[in-house]
């Protein structure tokens, strides 16, 4: 048995370890490829972990958020690109999807007037900028619901064979 960490900073990988009540040789042997000096560099912060690694915690821990936490804290194109999208529970995000949706409809007809002519003028800047952030809300929250699903599948909780079929045919 390993000792137990007492480090107060813990980041992402460790908590996401520990919550499956694993020490670093039980969680190497969950993560193949990974050795439990390799899991210790991750979580102490001494070693970036390459993305291969992540997806393998990711789903060793049936933990899919934290693909999305190394993509916008330890990427650098991400970093950029890629905004943290913190867990919640369904009920909250169907919640913030619908407050979203709410705002956007009074915004839609704003947005066909601004972009009506292919730019935006300076007395529309401000409008343009705050509609964009809605849409950024918008965008955020669907990718929480997407984060939840994969966390719902990855636990056995969705069946996973009839979530594929419907995706599918969705397309």
């Amino acid at each position: 048995m390993g000792r137990v960490s007492v480090k107060e900073n813990k980041n992402a990988y460790q908590l996401a370890r520990e919550a499956l009540g694993l020490s670093r040789e039980k969680a190497a042997e969950l993560l193949e490829g990974l050795s439990p000096e390799r899991i210790e560099k991750i979580e102490n912060g001494r070693s970036l972990p390459h993305p291969d690694e992540i997806l393998i915690m990711a789903r060793g821990y049936k933990e899919p958020s934290l693909c999305n936490i190394f993509c916008a804290r330890d990427c650098p194109i991400g970093e950029k690109y890629v905004p943290e999208v913190p867990p919640k529970t369904l009920s909250e995000i169907v919640l913030e999807m619908l407050a979203s949706l709410n705002t956007m409809q009074r915004s839609r007809d704003r947005l066909i007037e601004i972009c009506s002519n292919g730019q935006v003028d300076d007395d529309q800047v401000e409008d343009f900028v705050r509609i964009q952030q809605e849409l950024e809300s918008i965008s955020i929250t669907v990718e929480g619901l997407q984060l939840w699903a994969e966390r719902m599948l990855a636990e056995g909780r969705i069946n996973k064979e009839l979530y594929l079929k419907y995706r599918e045919e969705a397309k």
